[in-house]
């Protein structure tokens, strides 16, 4: 028998806000999280991109010095998020054998790697930290939160890129209706911001390059598109089946009402051209959720603002609404918070879920000359999305061929 599975609590941390109230806030004014850095690595290194969008609230901000000095960045992201999350859910009383943790990074302990490294060949071995490779590693955000909730069913981690942390939220969609837990928190955390990712983007022409105008230069969809913006911090969300929130007196936002995940087996970076595998994971989640695609009344779509990506999600889009794509409102909110890579998916999905519980979906900035050949329906002001029942996907697709979609509904 399906589980209905429901999201109770939510929590971000982001280049727009330091709480889920405050991103959300800032995302409906259509303000941007973009700004020239504040370092040398421009000149130093020879990077042709100099700004990004950081978290607006630093982690030191918001975490003791003791507990922050033994977390990579990436994972104090995960931890301010998901206490918020949890917070947001009412603190649930849940056994810590039924409590489980599905997380996710597209890249990990990145600072502390690099770090260390730098310490290893200016100070010699004595000097690393011997807590290194447990901030480095990929699962340290999920073993960080999994220990600050006692979550003790699992604490799983997924690495599958841009697409890591929608698949982490799938995969707990999954973990709910096998009974593996009653609770779980999911979500995704990145702190790449570093002159390594910022070269090696740059050199792949995948960052924009608009140095004189850091807020305009994330524009989905735009005619002059020319790449993303590097972004970071995390996003969580409480999921738990319908009876055990029921049962709790839990707030409930939207249904989990579906999943997909499937893999292109076809370029390291560069989608599959004809889209097969985002035609079948979103169809898969529409399954899962027992829905036609008639029924979607918004996408949160992927929406980079690379020139070949934008086109790409748009062919795999027709391909699996047809013609009625064009008149389905679309928001493409990197526009605003930039690119968190194995965070984005996450925060999508909270966008995605508050779209449909506030009926309101949110706006694509810097859309002034859309490309003609991506006749999509984008929301650039905020725009009520009607009465009744609502079912919205949000896309996620990322380096190695992955893809992952989630389906909400409105309660």
């Amino acid at each position: 028998m399906t589980k209905k599975i429901v999201v109770t609590g939510i929590g971000a941390t982001t280049p727009l806000g330091g709480t889920v109230a405050d991103t959300w806030r800032a995302l409906l004014a259509k303000e941007s999280g973009a700004h020239t850095l504040d370092n040398d690595w421009a000149e130093t290194y020879g990077i042709p991109v100099n700004f990004a969008a950081e978290a607006r609230v630093r982690p030191d901000e918001v975490l003791e010095r003791t507990e922050s000095k033994r977390l990579d960045p990436s994972s104090q992201f995960a931890l301010i998020s998901a206490r918020e999350a949890w917070a947001d859910a009412g603190s649930p009383d849940v056994a810590p054998e039924r409590l489980g943790v599905d997380y996710a990074t597209g890249i990990g302990g990145l600072w502390t790697l690099l770090d260390a490294w730098d310490t290893l060949r200016e100070k010699g071995s004595r000097r690393v930290l011997p807590l290194t490779v447990p901030m480095l590693m990929p699962n340290a955000a999920s073993a960080a939160v999994s220990m600050a909730f006692e979550a003790r069913a699992f604490a799983r981690t997924v690495a599958s890129a841009c697409a890591s942390s929608t698949e982490s939220v799938a995969n707990a969609y999954e973990h709910l209706q096998l009974g593996l837990a009653d609770v779980i928190i999911a979500g995704g955390t990145e702190s790449a911001i570093h002159p390594i990712t910022m070269s090696s983007f740059s050199s792949m022409q995948a960052l924009s390059r608009r140095n004189d105008s850091p807020e305009t230069a994330s524009r989905p969809y735009n005619v002059d598109r020319d790449g993303f913006v590097m972004g970071e911090g995390a996003a969580s969300l409480v999921l738990e089946t319908e009876e055990h929130a029921l049962a709790r007196g839990a707030r409930i936002y939207a249904e989990v009402a579906g999943g997909g995940v499937t893999a292109d087996s076809y370029h390291i970076t560069a989608g599959d051209p004809e889209g097969r595998g985002a035609v079948r994971a979103m169809r898969l989640a529409l399954d899962q959720a027992g829905a036609t695609p008639d029924e979607v009344a918004h996408i949160n779509a992927h929406a980079t603002s690379t020139p070949v990506g934008d086109s790409a999600e748009y062919a795999a889009l027709r391909a699996f609404f047809g013609e009625r794509v064009d008149s389905i409102p679309v928001s493409a909110t990197k526009g605003a918070t930039g690119h968190l890579l194995g965070g984005t998916g996450a925060l999508e999905a909270i966008f995605t879920i508050l779209a449909i519980y506030e009926r309101t979906a949110p706006p694509t900035i810097n859309l002034t000359d859309q490309d003609p050949a991506i006749p999509l329906d984008v929301v650039t002001e905020p725009r009520a999305l009607g009465e009744g029942a609502l079912l919205a996907i949000s896309n996620s697709f990322g380096f190695g061929g992955h893809n992952a979609v989630l389906a909400f509904r409105s309660v």
